[in-house]
């Protein structure tokens, strides 16, 4: 099985997914700085997914490993959607100050889009689950 390439098969393909998205909406230049944490579809939680499907899949979906995978998958959810949403919140704020205080020269802002929506979690889940059931169906072929 391609347990090993899983996850990396999954950060590639949503974060080629989200570098698209961006650079449709955004143009090129933009799609640059905008993509990496935050933004549609969540990268961290496909990463997780795809070889937590694959486990499901393989190995059974009352396995020992499927619901390790869904416990890490659940604190990079919430981790997701909580701690990093909030630290997001705080650097608007703080680039607010910042901006009242300094010349546009020496704004040096911090990045405002790090955690994620709910939409943008389970668009990298339902992408994590999608690949993991791809992997699950060729896997077999390729070996």
């Amino acid at each position: 099985m391609l347990y090993f390439l899983a996850p990396f098969i999954g950060w590639f393909v949503s974060g080629t997914m989200k570098f698209l998205i961006h650079f449709y909406q955004f143009g090129y230049h933009h799609a640059q700085q905008k993509t990496g944490n935050g933004g549609f579809p969540s990268t961290h939680a496909t990463v997780v997914m795809t070889p937590t499907t694959l486990i499901g899949f393989s190995e059974g979906f009352i396995s020992p490993l499927f619901g390790l995978g869904v416990t890490i998958l659940w604190i990079v959810v919430m981790d997701a959607t909580g701690l990093r949403r909030y630290v997001g919140e705080h650097a608007k704020q703080l680039n607010s100050i910042n901006r009242a205080f300094t010349s546009e020269e020496q704004n040096n802002l911090q990045r405002e889009e790090i955690g994620h929506s709910k939409i943008e979690v389970l668009g990298g889940i339902i992408l994590g689950f999608l690949l993991g059931w791809l992997l699950h169906s060729i896997g077999d072929k390729l070996i």
